[in-house]
C-alpha cells in the first residue's frame, strides 16, 4: 500500500516514501500557549492526527516519531502576561494544559515529543552562532540578529510569491540596519518594560529567539537535519516555513528540510478565515457549552478534505453528533453493529476522507465511536443519573398500577430537563437531548 500525499514544495501529489522505514519522522507547528485555542487551530492538529493514525497503520505504531513544538516564549506571551499580572510560566503551563484538555476532547493522540522553546533557547543559540560564523547572519548593532536572505538562492521556493510580497511579508519585523527588506529576525533584545525573566543570555545580549528559529532548532535536535514531512496550517507557508527553511538548509548544510510539505486549509467563518486578530472565532469549550461533544466536533472537522477551507457552522456540527446519535443507538441496540470490513483505501489518496466516512466500520480507526453508548447519552455515572433511574423505576410503576398522570407528570418533568425517554418492549431507555 502507497500513500499519496500532496506536497506543497513541489504543488503536485507524489508518492510517500520514507527517508528511513524503520522510524518515519513528522514535524508539526504546535500552539503559542497565550490564550485558548480556537477551531481554526483544533482543525490543524485533526490533521496532524489523521495523518499520524495512517502513518502508524502503515508503519507500526512505534516507527513514527511525530514532534510537535510548544512555543512558550513569544511577544504574545509576554504581552498577555504583563497584562495579567502573571508570570510567563503561570500563564503558559495553563494554557498548555486547556491545549491538552481540549485535544483530548476532540480525540487527538499525543506526540511522540512535545518539546518546549524554553527548553532549547541553547540549540537555538548554537544555530544562530553558527549562520553568523558562515556569513549567513548578521548583528545590526542594536541587539537584534537577523539572517541574511540573499544567502539562500532559493528562497520563496515553498511560498513562490513575488519579490514585493517576500518584502511586504518582511515588514513586521522592523530593523532600520536591514540589509535587505526581506531579511528576518533570529534573535531580538528584551524591551525596557518586559520583565527580566522574560529574557535569556545570550552573545548579544539579554533576550529572545525569533519565532522560525524556535522550530528550526527543535526539529534539528529531535529529527535531524532532513526529516520526512513537515506539517502545519496554510497560513504558516509564508513567512514560517519559508524562513524555517532558509536558515536550517543554511545552518545544517543541506538543500531540504523536510521531504514532504503538508499543510491544511482554513476554517473560515462568512468567507473570512476564523483567527483571533479579527474575532470570529470559537473555542472547544464554547461549543461544548452549546451542548456538542467532543466526538461530534471531530467529526465534523473530518467531513471536509484537509486542503479545502472549511466553512464550520453549528448546523454541520449538530448533523454530525445527530449522525453519532443514530450509530450509538445502534451499537446500543444490537451489541456490536455488523457495518463490515474497515476500507481504508481513500485515505492514502492523499487523506480523502469523504469515502472513508461513508462506512462506520472506519469510525474507531478515525478516532470515532470510542465510548460506551450508555455514556455517550447519559454522560458520566453522577448522582443526578441515580435520581432519573428512579423516577424510570417510579413512572414504569405507576404505568402498572394504571396511574398515568403521574406516568404522564415524570415524563413531562425529564422532558422539561432535556431528557429524552425512549419506551421499548423492553422497558425504558434515557439519554440527555
Amino acid at each position: 500500500m502507497t500513500l499519496k500525499l500532496y506536497n506543497s514544495m513541489t504543488r503536485a501529489l507524489e508518492d510517500f516514501r520514507p527517508l528511513d522505514p524503520a522510524q518515519v519522522r513528522v514535524y508539526s507547528c504546535g500552539p503559542t500557549v497565550y490564550d485558548r485555542a480556537h477551531v481554526g487551530n483544533a482543525r490543524a492538529m485533526v490533521v496532524v492526527d489523521l495523518l499520524h493514525r495512517v502513518l502508524r497503520y502503515l508503519y507500526g505504531e512505534n516507527k513514527v516519531t511525530l514532534v510537535r513544538n510548544v512555543t512558550d516564549v513569544d511577544d504574545k506571551i509576554i504581552e498577555r502576561s504583563m497584562e495579567n499580572g502573571e508570570t510567563i510560566a503561570a500563564l503558559t503551563e495553563r494554557t498548555l494544559a486547556a491545549f491538552h484538555e481540549d485535544l483530548a476532547t476532540i480525540g487527538c493522540l499525543p506526540p511522540t515529543i512535545e518539546p518546549r522553546a524554553t527548553q532549547h533557547i541553547p540549540h537555538m543559540i548554537a544555530m544562530i552562532e553558527r549562520l553568523m560564523d558562515q556569513g549567513q547572519a548578521y548583528a545590526d548593532g542594536t541587539g537584534n540578529v537577523l539572517f541574511r536572505t540573499q544567502a539562500m538562492a532559493t528562497y520563496g521556493a515553498l511560498s513562490r510569491l513575488s519579490q514585493d510580497d517576500l518584502i511586504a511579508g518582511a515588514r513586521i519585523e522592523v530593523s532600520e540596519a536591514k540589509e535587505d527588506p526581506r531579511d528576518f529576525v533570529l534573535w531580538k533584545p528584551r524591551k525596557a518594560q518586559e520583565p527580566v525573566h522574560s529574557a535569556f543570555d545570550s552573545p548579544w545580549g539579554l533576550g529572545r529567539p525569533g519565532w522560525h528559529i524556535e522550530c528550526s532548532a527543535m526539529a534539528l535536535e529531535h529529527l535531524g537535519p532532513v526529516f520526512d514531512i513537515h506539517m502545519g496550517g496554510l497560513d504558516l507557508r509564508f513567512p514560517h516555513h519559508e524562513n524555517e527553511i532558509a536558515q536550517s538548509c543554511c545552518a545544517n548544510g543541506t538543500d531540504q528540510m523536510a521531504h514532504y510539505w503538508v499543510h491544511n486549509g482554513f476554517v473560515v467563518v462568512e468567507g473570512e478565515k476564523m483567527s483571533k486578530s479579527l474575532g470570529n472565532f470559537f473555542t472547544i469549550p464554547d461549543l461544548l457549552a452549546k451542548g456538542f461533544k467532543g466526538e461530534a466536533i471531530r467529526l465534523a472537522l473530518l467531513e471536509t478534505h484537509y486542503r479545502a477551507p472549511m466553512d464550520l457552522t453549528m448546523a454541520k456540527i449538530q448533523a454530525a453528533q445527530n449522525r453519532l446519535d443514530s450509530l450509538y443507538r445502534e451499537r446500543a441496540g444490537g451489541g456490536d453493529k455488523d457495518w463490515g470490513a474497515p476500507t481504508l483505501d481513500g485515505l492514502l489518496d492523499d487523506l480523502h476522507t469523504s469515502d472513508t466516512l461513508k462506512n462506520p466500520a472506519n469510525f474507531a480507526f478515525l478516532g470515532l465511536l470510542q465510548q460506551d453508548p450508555e455514556v455517550w447519552f447519559k454522560g458520566e455515572a453522577s448522582d443526578d443519573d441515580t435520581r432519573i433511574d428512579a423516577l424510570l423505576a417510579e413512572r414504569t410503576a405507576a404505568k402498572v398500577a394504571k396511574n398515568f398522570t403521574r406516568a404522564d407528570e415524570i415524563r413531562d418533568q425529564l422532558t422539561a430537563e432535556g431528557i429524552v425517554l425512549e419506551d421499548n418492549p423492553t422497558g425504558t431507555t434515557w439519554r440527555r437531548g
